[in-house]
């Protein structure tokens, strides 16, 4: 079976790629077809894979901008051609779903998320701090009535999460199974005295919302180390107390110790899954995390973590003093992070594989025509 993998660009390294690298482990010969490669920005084993790009390679300032190249996104994933293929895997929260496949050829679309700027538009864009928003409407209901179109070639959605798979089902108007995304867990190991920080790891941009911990640890006046780096970092360090710390970008080494070590991870942003707080599971640490998206499939309350309710320093300050009172068993919690381990993730995704090459591609739905005030933000 000749088997293809779609991704939407190669120029970031993030929860996206830990998925792009478990289907990579799942079909090694299959070739990667990406809009952009930036072989700089991505871990090294990459430049033994088989990548090919699309005529965005080629842009000045696409790979460390991509975004203002939105209108193009579409015309790169179109121009590739699936002829001889059995079956394509998109991995997309972007336009990597957009394909054009021959009759005949499956199409599984691993979904991330439908595109949140196309769909949430106001709250991303607001979050992004993108200048003349209104301005951009326009391209938006355009792409967005181009999105809701161009999903007819998928034969089978997977959806990382019970959030995506509802927003699959709202703006494409289709069903989707749900396979989690998989966690390298046995990188990650616990210690026998971890210390007394707090930690965060992400990249320092506004959805990330790094700002919640940052205000409310220094308020508190507890120990809280960031690890990451981004457009925000000078910001996020004015607005921080004396026992916040921040260390740039850190190997995967270093972010590991640093993960086993804390007192409780810190996951303060609404993620379409969020694999980071399972990380920490693996460690045996437990997680202090924002009861939105993804956390409330991964963290269970009073087991392996505490939720808060509100995207404010005064309830993450609350959820902190309410943690300091409780205690969690490290063996637990390590427990509950290994149902989501890689070995799960190649299972689960191989069945679909199976099941979808076995069966008649579905019966797809009229394509709506999506309007702006229908979407959220």
């Amino acid at each position: 079976m000749r088997i293809a993998i779609v991704h939407d660009w190669l120029n970031q390294n993030g929860g996206a790629e830990r998925v792009l690298e478990a289907l990579h482990d799942l079909y090694p010969d299959a070739p990667i077809y990406t809009s952009l490669y930036d072989p700089a920005r991505v871990p090294r084993r990459y430049a033994d894979w088989d990548i090919r790009t699309s005529f965005m390679q080629r842009f000045p300032l696409a790979k460390a901008r991509h975004q203002a190249f939105l209108p193009f996104f579409p015309l790169a994933f179109r121009s590739f051609d699936f002829s001889g293929y059995d079956l394509v895997i998109s991995n997309s929260s972007g336009f990597a779903h957009s394909i054009r496949v021959p009759p005949g050829t499956k199409h599984i679309n691993y979904c991330l998320t439908p595109p949140r700027f196309l769909w949430m538009p106001g709250a991303y864009l607001a979050r992004e701090r993108v200048p003349a928003r209104r301005a951009l409407l326009p391209l938006i209901v355009a792409l967005r009535r181009y999105d809701a179109r161009s999903v007819r070639s998928v034969t089978r959605f997977v959806a990382i999460s019970e959030a995506v798979r509802d927003r699959i089902r709202r703006w494409y108007g289709r069903e989707a199974d749900i396979v989690y995304p998989p966690v390298q867990t046995d990188l990650f190991r616990a210690v026998d005295r971890p210390a007394e920080y707090y930690f965060v790891a992400a990249r320092l941009v506004p959805y990330k919302r790094v700002d919640l911990p940052v205000r409310a640890f220094s308020e508190l006046k507890l120990p809280l180390i960031v690890a990451g780096d981004g457009r925000d970092g000078a910001a996020l360090r004015a607005m921080a107390g004396p026992t916040v710390k921040f260390t740039g970008w850190v190997s995967h080494e270093r972010l590991i110790g640093l993960m086993a070590r804390c007192k409780a991870f810190v996951f303060p942003a609404e993620e379409d899954f969020g694999i980071a707080p399972l990380e920490a599971g693996a460690c045996g640490r437990p997680v202090i995390a924002y009861a939105a998206g993804g956390a409330l499939e991964t963290v269970v309350e009073g087991l392996t973590g505490v939720f808060f309710h509100e995207p404010s320093p005064a309830s993450l300050s609350d959820a902190v003093r309410r943690f300091e009172g409780m205690a969690f068993d490290p063996a637990v919690i390590r427990r509950h992070a290994e149902g989501f381990d890689s070995r799960v993730f190649h299972e689960r995704f191989a069945s679909v594989v199976q099941e979808t090459m076995r069966s008649p591609g579905p019966v797809l739905p009229e394509p709506r025509e999506p309007a702006l005030e229908r979407s959220e933000g």
